[in-house]
């Protein structure tokens, strides 16, 4: 197959220790060139899908119990792997900033990269803990895009104790940190 090579890539476990290793640094060398080159006329749109990215991640938090229980509730029931799809448009919405169509496309192409990858992994290693409850489920419920909710579990599912222990207050500071400092930069420098 032609992108064998591009998964390798993002499976090379050497590579991925190194992106782990460094992730913080690399991920604020980013933003700060984002803020720097960032276009006032993309702070809104950025902002808005950035926001929703946000609630979903925010919702995935509050549905989620890490390797404990099969997550089947909220987003969950609609998709298996949620939180990528609003991990990537909180993303996008800050590479929105940019105002360039070209940039955007990159960033979706790698991030398809990434998702698809990561995701095949992780769910190696939810089969193993979860077992056939989890293999009942991958075949009902699509990995990205959402469907019918999964044998009528709820969707409108949020669970406060699950959004703190997930630490979702964490990745909204974290997310209003960046926007705060992209409306100062576009507003007053």
């Amino acid at each position: 197959m032609i992108l064998e090579p591009v998964h390798a890539l993002f499976n090379h476990a050497g590579l991925r220790a190194f992106w782990v290793k460094l992730r913080v640094p690399l991920v604020l060398a980013l933003a700060a060139a984002v803020l720097w080159l960032a276009d006032p006329r993309w702070l809104l749109p950025g902002f808005l899908v950035s926001m929703a990215g946000e609630f979903i991640q925010l919702w995935c938090f509050a549905s989620l119990d890490k390797n404990r229980d099969l997550a089947c509730n909220g987003p969950y029931t609609l998709a298996r792997n949620p939180m990528y799809l609003g991990r990537f448009f909180i993303v996008l919405g800050a590479v929105m900033l940019l105002g360039n169509g070209w940039v955007m496309l990159a960033y979706a192409v790698l991030y398809y990269f990434y998702m698809v990858n990561r995701v095949k992994r992780e769910e190696a290693r939810l089969q193993v803990v979860l077992g056939a409850p989890y293999a009942d489920y991958c075949a009902a419920v699509r990995r990205f895009l959402p469907g019918r909710p999964y044998r009528g579990n709820p969707v409108l599912y949020w669970n406060w104790g699950l959004l703190r222990q997930n630490h979702g207050w964490a990745n909204l500071a974290g997310t209003l940190v960046f926007w705060i400092a992209a409306a100062a930069r576009v507003w007053w420098l």
